[in-house]
């Protein structure tokens, strides 16, 4: 039987999605413009914002870039934003695109040095709850003084390595063979269960470093985007930042540390899955063999990998240049001093980052709704009717609450601006403005972790390519983050009434 022309474009629309997941989309399309007449733009924002959540969720049935994609383009036919202010958002967060384009492809040449360090590591600490200490803690300090995304970038390269490793051989293949990971069609059932428990192995280790990602930004003026522009306002330099925020974030990491050992311990939410025994003795054979056959060359490019590394680390902590311009050097001194000079080689590196940048500039458009319909308005407005010693702990509330529905960059852009202007009209003191900074800077880090949304990291880690091989869906991150999202929050929420 033929099908039609009209069968066919439904069947090309959103490709292999499931047919329930297409229909929901296009019941969106139709239904946003009903809305915006009959109830307003301000409702019809509102219920965007919640259509483009769901996408995100469902970012293992359909990459969010397409649904989400004409949602943001419907947004701006009808008018709740425009396309001034979609290029505003995207020329506001330029550097975070930079990094996303350069610095993600930068890590990607440098994988030979992270597998090697991070396969030596998986095989010498036998505990898994030391192990996810670790991922965790390191995550943590790195971001601090480095970046979130990079740092996830280095744990998603990681892992990716590590499982392609493990996966290839179970597939009745050499570790020089071709191989497509994702493909199960090779594994044997005897081995099956093994596999399950080592992609729930690699579930574990990614939130912790996420998490840690987390914990890590929040301290310092250069750990996550957000706290640039906060430190710009109030004029806090790095040490003077870190000072500031320590009586909330000092408390809160060591929650965040002790949750990770305390889920590990008692195995909560799907966590506490150890490597399988296979998996441990394929990895110290990959090791072993690697070491036993690394030629001159490859040990050399290694060495070369290791100072690149250094440069990295330190033009970032000392902040040389943008981030996003660190990475291209990075790819530049990584490619020229390791022989990697044809255009196909390098197009590999871009695969991972463009994909979740197209995304984050869609994202930017959801954030435009938000902006030009002043869906936070009346959440400011309520918080500064309250008595002022009220304020701190439930601005920090307010701010991670929306943080975790859409953005923890742009709220803190639009509650730091609020303040400051409430500030310079004399509304409140110099003091009271400071503590509400910190409220502002710890609420839009902290309880953000709650959803992928909420943290740029979490966002990238969700919609990688490694997130589908180790089944790592939106709802699974979400149930994973929870024991992280309680403990910290109340933490936190604890810090700023009684610390600051």
């Amino acid at each position: 039987m033929h099908k039609t022309i009209a069968q066919s474009m439904m069947d090309n629309f959103l490709g292999n999605a499931a047919s329930w997941f297409k229909l929901t989309i296009i019941f969106f399309l139709l239904i946003n413009p009903i809305v915006m007449v009959v109830m307003g733009p301000f409702v019809a924002g509102w219920l965007l914002v919640g259509e483009f959540i769901f996408c995100l969720a469902m970012a293992l049935k359909c990459y969010p870039l397409q649904p989400g994609g004409l949602l943001a383009i419907e947004a701006v036919v009808l008018g709740m934003t425009s396309s001034e202010t979609v290029f505003h958002e995207a020329e506001a967060n330029f550097e975070v695109i930079l990094l996303l384009i350069f610095m993600v492809a930068g890590i990607f040449f440098l994988k030979e040095l992270l597998l090697y360090i991070f396969t030596k590591i998986m095989i010498r600490v036998k505990s898994k709850t030391l192990l996810s200490l670790l991922f965790c803690f390191t995550s943590a300090v790195l971001s601090a003084f480095l970046d979130a995304l990079t740092v996830t970038a280095v744990i998603i390269t990681v892992a990716s390595g590590l499982f392609a490793v493990y996966h290839k051989v179970t597939s009745g293949k050499g570790f020089d063979s071709d191989h497509d990971h994702a493909d199960d069609t090779g594994i044997g059932d005897e081995t099956k269960d093994d596999l399950m428990q080592f992609r729930a192995f690699l579930r574990n280790l990614m939130m912790h470093g996420a998490v840690g990602t987390a914990l890590g930004g929040v301290c310092t003026l250069v750990g996550e985007p957000q706290n640039l522009l906060i430190g710009e306002v109030v004029g806090w330099e790095f040490i003077e930042f870190f000072i500031r925020m320590a009586p909330v974030s000092m408390p809160v990491l060591a929650v965040g540390l002790l949750t990770c050992v305390a889920v590990e311990k008692f195995k909560i939410l799907g966590y506490g899955a150890e490597m399988p025994l296979a998996a441990r003795r394929i990895l110290e054979e990959y090791d072993r063999l690697e070491d036993q056959k690394r030629t001159p060359s490859q040990k050399a490019a290694l060495v070369t990998q290791a100072l690149v590394a250094a440069f990295l680390v330190i033009a970032l902590a000392f902040h040389w240049a943008e981030v996003g311009l660190i990475g291209l050097a990075v790819i530049v001194m990584a490619t020229a001093f390791t022989g990697i000079i044809e255009e196909h080689r390098l197009g590999h590196a871009f695969e991972e980052a463009l994909p979740f940048t197209a995304l984050l500039v869609v994202f930017f458009a959801i954030v435009g709704v938000i902006h030009d319909q002043h869906l936070f308005q009346p959440i400011i407005q309520y918080v500064f009717t309250l008595p002022e010693d009220q304020q701190v702990p439930v601005f920090f509330m307010a701010n991670g609450i929306l943080s975790a529905i859409s953005d923890n960059v742009f709220v803190a852009t639009v509650y730091i601006n609020e303040v400051f202007a409430a500030f310079q009209a004399g509304e409140i003191t110099r003091e009271h403005f400071e503590l509400l900074t910190v409220a502002i800077n710890t609420g839009t880090n902290i309880p953000s972790v709650a959803t992928p949304n909420g943290q740029a990291a979490f966002l990238f880690l969700l919609t990688s390519a490694l997130a589908p091989i180790i089944r790592l869906g939106y709802g699974r991150m979400v149930i994973l983050a929870l024991p992280y999202t309680i403990t910290m929050t109340i933490a936190g929420l604890l810090a700023t009434m009684y610390l600051l």
